[in-house]
């Protein structure tokens, strides 16, 4: 992914609102049911969404801006083994081994498994509601037949006489800068610092194997396109015994055919007649949920926007509901029946307003549209 403005099209400088709305833009622009079959438009939906995800969180952002990373790292340890940082110099020095104390981890002992992303698509109706969704995705397990270990069962490991349990080879070499200790991974045991006795015919000494989870998510009310639900310890689990690492899932959202989202607000727009917005008028109204009465005031105008309390999309992981708003629109009637034409040259003469046009200006009117 490129630069994350860049991704959202905004300045650096931009305000949450102006990210939220960069967001939303493009979100329905890319969504995939708006681009049913185009891997493009997923793509792009993905990076929208993924750059969305680290510039709505002003930690997140502040760090990507003072370090051009979304990764979390300890910026309190900076003897890390990161590429580029000073753990490359502990290496090509001293072998591996800071001054300070050593920072390279034992080959020996679990490593943590991958992080995992998935992704779930829902309804509106069901991101009000909250459901609870059955995601089924591939992943690392642990082998049943060694139980993690690689090894078979009743079977010892024995630490590399190479290496001495390191994992790494050691060699000393002359240059301009003096002696200089480098390191490299010990091909007899492959870097892992133990010899095998006999490996584990069905993982290959892994001690995992690939297979489709089923898992139930819970997905609370509110959530948006974009949200990030994470479920600890569900990744792939690590190699050899390694603890799991976590499950990321990306919530998209379906377009709705009659309401759009605002926030926690969902708007709809509402047609209505000169007579209902002159005399008022009551209308019924199919929210998200129920149906609910609308009363329209008297002389109502056309963009008036009324609002229907608790009907909205309820606040995530808080409390009460947004609002359905309807925007009301003045239809004018377009094919008026004789009766009908008289009656508003009534009310025009009440009100004492000029309207209409003579015969010649109607054959005109009529000659110039039908050429």
């Amino acid at each position: 992914m490129g630069d994350l403005y860049e991704v959202l099209g905004i300045r650096r400088d931009a305000s949450a609102d102006d990210i939220k709305r960069a967001y939303r833009r493009l979100a329905r622009e890319f969504h995939p049911d708006a681009n049913p079959g185009d891997q493009h438009a997923a793509a792009r939906f993905r990076e929208v969404a993924g750059a969305y995800e680290v510039l709505a969180d002003p930690r997140r952002r502040d760090r990507y801006d003072r370090y051009g990373t979304t990764d979390d790292f300890d910026i309190a340890n900076p003897f890390g083994s990161g590429p580029g940082g000073l753990g490359d110099l502990f290496d090509a020095f001293f072998g591996g081994s800071s001054p300070f104390g050593s920072s390279r981890p034992d080959p020996r002992a679990p490593q943590r498994g991958p992080d995992l992303r998935a992704s779930i698509t829902l309804d509106l109706s069901e991101v009000v509601t909250g459901i609870q969704h059955d995601l089924t995705y591939r992943t690392a397990v642990t082998c049943e037949d060694c139980g993690g270990s690689g090894s078979q069962p009743g079977t010892t490991v024995h630490e590399c006489p190479d290496c001495g349990g390191t994992g790494e080879i050691r060699s000393l070499r002359q240059t301009v800068l003096g002696q200089i200790v480098t390191t490299s991974p010990c091909r007899r045991c492959e870097g892992r610092g133990e010899i095998m006795q006999a490996p584990c015919g069905t993982c290959g000494a892994e001690g995992r194997l690939v297979r489709d989870v089923t898992i139930t998510t819970d997905v609370p009310p509110g959530v948006d396109n974009g949200t990030v639900l994470r479920h600890t310890g569900r990744g792939a689990v690590g190699v050899r015994g390694g603890p799991p690492g976590d499950l990321y899932v990306e919530i998209a959202v379906r377009a709705h055919p009659t309401f759009e989202r605002d926030g926690i607000d969902l708007i709809e727009h509402r047609s209505i007649s000169p007579s209902q917005a002159a005399l008022g008028a009551r209308l019924l109204v199919e929210t998200i949920d129920v149906p609910e009465d609308l009363l329209i005031p008297p002389g109502t105008q056309s963009g008036t926007v009324l609002a229907i309390k608790g009907r909205g999309v309820p606040r995530l992981n808080g409390r009460g509901r947004g609002r359905h708003l309807v925007v009301l629109d003045v239809r004018i009637p377009e094919d008026l029946t004789d009766e009908e034409e008289e009656l508003y040259r009534r009310l025009a003469g009440i009100r004492q307003e000029e309207v209409g046009m003579d015969q010649k200006f109607r054959e005109w009117i009529r000659d110039t549209l039908s050429r």
